[in-house]
This record gives C-alpha cells, sequence and structure tokens, in this order.
C-alpha cells in the first residue's frame, strides 16, 4: 500500500513541477506543502509517515550532495569568507537573539522555560531557500546576494544539527550551559565531519576517473553521497559537513582535469532528475505530517516567533555586514541587502527534521515547541517563498 501512496506522490510532485504554476510568485515547494496540507484529510495517506531518520537517511544526503557539488566554485571563492561567517558565527549569534526574544515574549502567551526557548530558536535557524535563489537573480540580478544565500544555506545545516543537539541536552537534563564544552563538541563535531569530507571528495574524484562508463561514475557518486553521510555519523562526527564538503571537493578536483566536462555531464544527468523526484516528495510528505499539529490555540504566538526569527536574522546580518568593511564595501546598498538575505533565509527540511527529532517522545513543554515549530515553519515557507519576488522587484527599485 505504501508504495502506491508513494508512487501518487511522486506523479502529484512531476504535475507540480511540470506546470510550475508560477514560480515567481508561488514557488513549487509552497504549492507541494499546501497540497501536502489537502493530502492529510484522505484516509489513504492516513499511513503515510515522515521521520527524523527518513529524512536524515533519505533526503538530506543527496539534497546536501547535490547541491554542494553543482554549488559554483567561483561563487564560492568570491564569497567564502561572509558564507563561513553567517554559518557559523551568525548562526550562533541569532540563535542567542532568538532564544532571549523567545523567552522574553512567552511571559505574555504561554511561559517558556529559557531552555524551552532556546531549543525552539535551534530548530528554527536552518535555512532552506529551495528555489529562491533563481527568483532572487531573476528578478533583481543580485547574482551574490543569491550566491551568499544559497552558500549560508548549503553549510549551516550541519552548525544548526550542533547548536540543537546542545540545546536539547540542556532542555531534557535541565543542565546549564558550559561554554567549554559547547565549543569542544562544536569544533571536534565540525572539524571531524569537514575532515572527512575532505578526504572522502578527494578520494571519489581519484577513483572516479578509472573508469569512462557514465553509470558507473553515477553510482560512485551515489554511494560516496550516502556512504560518506552514514561513516561521518557513525565515528560521531557531522555527516552534514562531510557531505557538503565531499561535493565541493568533487567539484573542485574534477575542474582541473581534461575529462571535467563528461563527468560532470555524467553526473548531472543523474542528479537533476533525482534532486525534483526528492523535493517532491520531501515537501508532500512535511505538508501531511505537519497536518496533525497545526490545531493549538497558540497561533498568535507561533506569528510572534516568526517575526522576532526574522528581527534576530535581520540584525546578525546587520552586525556582520557593518562589522567587516570588505563586505560593507561589497554590498553598497546595505539595507536591501540584508533585506533580501533576511526574507531569503526560509525554514524548511533541516527544521522539519529537528522537530521531528524532538518529537520523539515529547511530551508536556514538549508538544508546544513542536506545535509551535510546525506553525512557524509553515508561515515562513508559505509568507516568505510567496513575498521574496514582490520585494525583490521592490528593492531592484529602490
Amino acid at each position: 500500500m505504501i508504495t502506491h501512496q508513494i508512487l501518487l506522490l511522486l506523479l502529484i510532485g512531476y504535475v507540480v513541477y511540470t506546470v510550475d504554476l508560477k514560480k515567481k510568485y508561488f514557488p513549487v515547494p509552497v504549492v507541494l506543502v499546501l497540497i501536502g496540507l489537502g493530502l492529510s484529510f484522505i484516509p489513504a495517506f492516513s499511513s503515510v509517515n515522515l521521520s527524523k531518520d527518513t529524512i536524515f537517511h533519505v533526503f538530506l544526503p543527496a539534497l546536501l550532495f547535490v547541491g554542494a557539488y553543482q554549488f559554483p566554485l567561483k561563487q564560492l571563492k568570491e564569497n567564502l569568507g561572509i558564507i563561513t561567517a553567517l554559518s557559523t558565527l551568525g548562526l550562533l549569534a541569532t540563535a542567542v537573539l532568538s532564544g532571549f526574544s523567545i523567552y522574553w515574549a512567552s511571559s505574555f502567551f504561554m511561559p517558556l522555560s529559557l531552555a524551552g526557548a532556546f531549543l525552539l530558536a535551534a530548530i528554527l535557524i536552518p535555512t532552506d531557500p529551495v528555489s529562491v535563489t533563481s527568483i532572487l537573480k531573476e528578478s533583481t540580478g543580485a547574482e551574490g546576494i543569491a550566491d551568499v544565500v544559497e552558500g549560508e544555506s548549503m553549510v549551516n545545516d550541519g552548525t544548526s544539527i550542533v547548536l540543537f543537539t546542545i540545546f536539547l541536552a540542556m532542555y531534557e537534563t535541565g543542565n546549564g550551559f558550559s561554554a567549554g564544552k559547547f565549543f569542544v563538541e562544536f569544533l571536534s563535531v565540525s572539524l571531524g565531519g569537514i575532515a572527512s569530507g575532505l578526504v572522502l571528495g578527494w578520494i571519489l574524484s581519484k577513483i572516479i576517473h578509472f573508469t569512462h562508463h557514465k553509470q558507473y561514475q553515477v553510482m560512485l557518486s551515489i554511494i560516496t553521497a550516502y556512504g560518506g553521510f552514514y561513516a561521518a555519523e557513525v565515528i560521531g562526527v557531522s555527516g552534514v559537513l562531510a557531505t557538503v564538503v565531499t561535493g565541493i571537493m568533487l567539484s573542485y578536483e574534477i575542474s582541473r582535469t581534461a575529462e571535467a566536462h563528461e563527468i560532470k555531464d555524467s553526473l548531472d544527468g543523474f542528479w537533476d532528475i533525482i534532486t525534483p523526484t526528492l523535493l517532491s516528495v520531501l515537501f508532500l510528505l512535511i505538508g501531511i505530517r505537519a497536518a496533525s499539529y497545526l490545531d493549538f490555540p497558540e497561533w498568535g504566538f507561533a506569528a510572534i516567533i516568526f517575526i522576532l526569527t526574522l528581527i534576530a536574522r535581520f540584525l546578525m546580518l546587520g552586525g556582520f555586514i557593518y562589522a567587516v568593511p570588505a563586505w560593507r564595501n561589497e554590498f553598497t546598498n546595505d539595507f536591501k541587502t540584508i533585506s533580501l538575505i533576511t526574507w531569503s533565509g526560509i525554514k524548511g527540511s533541516m527544521s522539519i527534521a529537528l522537530v521531528l527529532w524532538l518529537e520523539e517522545g515529547a511530551s508536556g513543554e514538549a508538544g508546544l515547541l513542536v506545535s509551535l515549530s510546525f506553525a512557524v515553519i509553515l508561515m515562513s515557507l508559505v509568507i516568505q517563498s510567496i513575498g521574496i519576488y514582490p520585494l525583490a522587484k521592490l528593492m531592484k527599485n529602490t
């Protein structure tokens, strides 16, 4: 039965991607999530489930690998400093600002513990712009901003998982925050993942030259995308960062060879089909899964949290861009840049994965955190995705 349901989801996803309902105004992922919400009322889809393990073990490795592999190396080199800063220290600063503001705002609605507020902030800080970057480029021509948004989202997933696991341990045990323990764990997990990715990417780039058969080259990339993720997780380092770095390393090494074009065509031919396939099913499942948590009375509080997370991101971006002269000179219209990057920080698949992680055995306040998270993520997907085109056009004309 589950096979029939997945095939139906694939069919729906392909139809939506084919029709592409006014993508500039209503991006495909939003359409898929809203359709998923509708499907949740159909009994035939009641047994369809989306778990943390499904996202981490089925969807993320492939999506992370192809995003990193296809990210232009030239743009990565040009924006490496700001991408690294925003996805590490910037993400931490956003978590702190969001956590304290959510804790303060909760006193007017349903008081949360400080640990609960920070845990909620950790869930909501990773970004997943999906189709937003293409809209930015088409509507404004601001490729530099789009590259920063895409690069930041590519790297910050790994950072957000580390923050989430630390805040989750604090929340479940009631232990206070230890700066020393935090930085030791953060560095070991992050640097370990990066090192694993460098090694795996280099090995794959060498092995892939031993065959000229396209199907074998594709098979090797699949094994590396998933195998690298699992191997890194087994040894206790970041599988997300390992997969991202593997993709970047592979792209870099291939670009230095004479067969670069042929190998890239082989891999792109496969991954350009797999990516929309996975995204179709994922966003439909997100809609189906979220439906059961959206019938709760705290939508006003969720709306406040959504606004507070945008403000926290705006303040963080302003502080970082103004603090570094090179970035301030690069983005001459500071307010426009900060506004577009802020609004492009849409919450998506990684946030959903972290919510489902929290949901396992959740009760009491944790149950409220799950509902609030789903509500805020849905608001972000719909409001920010729909708003990015008119906002980009407005900023272009100012």
